[in-house]
């Protein structure tokens, strides 16, 4: 239980910035899911002999999307501006709470807002669209997406020491899962090579889960959960031995 209430005071301040800031905060996680919905869903679809059958297919590619886009960048962010400019991070670093109420306490505004925003992503796709089925199990998946992506943006934080490197590591890992993991389209279209990389990276496997619970053509696929697991653990650890050693 003191892994629990150490985890809530170390999320306090982000959870109660986000509180005083929701509609910025919302707005700038719900415009670039719901403009890729407008853009691809009924600009490219709108050009296909089933348009609603893709705009099915992207919704749940969206919801995957919206895991990381709203997660990475919000940590990313706020852990660096702590490290850098306020030392507040440093200060955390210093008090009597385990390592693991740390990680957990610097992802759970991520978690908190990937919710928040996949929900209203859930509801809109759902009333363009009605064959898309948001479940309880969809939930937990968005959970597990964003506790991933959340620990990517952890990490990140603690090891860029400039905003241009941190942008950079966005330009390089973030945007081509953005466009290159299975979110707004097949990835049979590929070339083996091409979508035996992309079937290595974190998203491709948020966009399956995600696909597999909504879509009823779809089916979960146990890889997928697997490699998120891994991701997650493995993020974890490194998380965990930079903090213990003084490293980030």
């Amino acid at each position: 239980m003191s892994i629990l209430d150490e985890t809530y005071r170390v999320a306090w301040g982000d959870l109660q910035y986000m509180k005083g800031n929701i509609v910025e905060v919302l707005l700038s996680s719900l415009i670039g899911p719901l403009l890729y919905l407008l853009a691809f869903g009924f600009g490219i679809g709108g050009t296909m002999d089933d348009p609603n059958s893709y705009v099915l297919y992207i919704i749940p590619g969206i919801i995957a999307l919206t895991t990381l886009s709203s997660t990475f960048s919000t940590v990313s962010m706020k852990v660096l501006v702590q490290r850098l400019f306020y030392m507040s991070f440093d200060e955390l670093l210093l008090c009597p709470i385990h390592i693991t109420s740390i990680i957990l306490g610097k992802t759970v505004q991520g978690i908190v807002r990937a919710l928040i925003s996949c929900t209203i992503l859930m509801v809109v796709g759902w009333i363009i669209c009605p064959d898309v089925k948001p479940g309880p199990w969809v939930f937990l998946a968005i959970i597990l997406g964003s506790f991933m992506f959340s620990l990517l943006g952890l990490l990140a934080g603690m090891l860029t020491n400039k905003t241009q490197n941190l942008s950079l590591f966005s330009s390089i890992v973030v945007v081509p899962m953005t466009f290159l993991c299975g979110t707004i389209f097949n990835l049979d279209v590929l070339p083996d090579v091409v979508a035996g990389i992309i079937y290595v990276l974190p998203l491709t496997h948020v966009s399956n889960l995600m696909r597999g619970i909504m879509l009823p053509d779809y089916t979960v696929g146990i890889d997928s959960i697997i490699i998120i697991l891994i991701y997650i653990a493995v993020m974890f650890a490194f998380c965990y031995y930079l903090i213990k050693k003084n490293k980030c």
